[in-house]
């Protein structure tokens, strides 16, 4: 009897899990199914380049999986029937096992005014809005990156870098940076500084206007176009449907990452709370997602063989943060992905993750 296997997302996790489960399974009694809500794969990773002015390079779905068999259904999905064993979208979709690989997005709705009145970099299609936007700004004016996290510092960099005629704030409640060594922290401050960027910490943003910032302690910044980037959070597709998940919606997976509720839906990527050995909670990242959707291709072939299982450790080596086009730090950590303090900077780091960015692109699809 055809075992049906369905994959809902087709980010780092999703289409690694896909295209890995497609090869080693070929041959086998399985249906191989792929939704997504768009019909191209997206290199998220480079969306602060998009949002910039750069152009980033065009993979559809139907070209990455032609010829492995994979069923692609480009369609929202809206709900997840665990009884029934069925993901609807516009179409009922019967499953066996389940692939719960949907990711995560700006978190737009925790203070007000940022839906309506900011942009984020989280989709292509907002990085394209603010792209637009920039594009239309009298030079003077300010770009108010709010959130002092990696998605921030990436994207204040980029823009800065991209239009030097316009003056970019970075706008953090905590330290910018505050994860990582103190020598990694002094050379983000430093370059920074260098592409003019303005660090304004211990600033917590309580209201977006349509050219204003409101702070916690009643002050009021300009600004001519307000970047969110300032926390993400996952769909509630998965609460919703009644797996178990922790205070933020996310997943939760034992450690050969199935639902601890359901153990015929496994998750990755993103929207799944996953720890590493020593208890820390895994980093939203493709550094987390690609392994963890490989290794779920792995560990279902290996279910359906019938042979022994195997675990999953989340591990970290690194961590690599861009600083525009030609700086960047890399900051080497334990396992738990605490920093070391061994640390990459310029040229060389910008190489890297360069390097690495590509990587897991070509990973992805391969």
């Amino acid at each position: 009897m055809t075992h049906r296997i369905v994959i809902i997302g087709a980010g780092y996790a999703g289409l690694g899990a896909a295209k890995r489960a497609a090869r080693l399974l070929r041959g086998s009694d399985v249906r191989l199914t792929l939704v997504n809500r768009v019909d191209r794969f997206v290199e998220r990773v480079r969306l602060h380049q998009l949002a910039a002015g750069q152009d980033l390079r065009d993979r559809p779905l139907s070209e990455v999986l032609s010829g492995t068999g994979v069923e692609l259904v480009v369609a929202e999905v809206t709900s997840i029937d665990l009884n029934a064993r069925t993901v609807r979208s516009t179409q009922a979709i019967g499953y066996d096992t389940l692939v719960y690989a949907l990711g995560s997005n700006a978190d737009l709705d925790s203070v007000p005014g940022v839906r309506d009145d900011a942009f984020s970099v989280a989709e292509a299609g907002q990085a394209l809005r603010l792209r637009a936007h920039l594009a239309g700004l009298a030079p003077g004016g300010v770009i108010a990156v709010v959130g002092g996290g990696l998605t921030g510092i990436e994207a204040a960099a980029e823009l800065a870098e991209a239009h030097p005629r316009l003056r970019v704030e970075l706008v953090c409640d905590a330290p910018v940076g505050d994860w990582l060594s103190r020598r990694a922290q002094q050379r983000l401050r430093r370059s920074l500084a260098r592409m003019g960027v303005q660090v304004r910490e211990g600033a917590r943003v309580v209201k977006v206007g349509t050219d204003d910032l409101v702070l916690a302690d009643g002050r009021g910044l300009h600004a001519d176009a307000v970047v969110w980037a300032a926390g993400f959070r996952v769909p509630a597709l998965a609460a919703d449907a009644g797996l178990a998940t922790d205070g933020r919606g996310r997943m939760i997976v034992d450690d050969r990452l199935r639902s601890v509720s359901h153990p015929e839906v496994y998750g990755i990527g993103d929207a799944v709370a996953a720890r590493t050995p020593r208890g820390a909670q895994a980093r939203m990242s493709c550094q987390t997602g690609l392994p963890m959707g490989r290794y779920v291709a792995a560990e279902i072939t290996r279910l359906l063989a019938g042979r022994a299982p195997r675990r999953h450790r989340v591990r970290y080596v690194w961590q690599n943060i861009s600083l525009g086009r030609t700086d960047g730090i890399t900051q080497f950590t334990r396992t738990d992905d605490s920093p070391i303090p061994l640390v990459l900077t310029g040229r060389t780091s910008a190489r890297f993750k360069e390097a690495i960015t590509r990587s897991a692109a070509w990973t992805a699809q391969r």
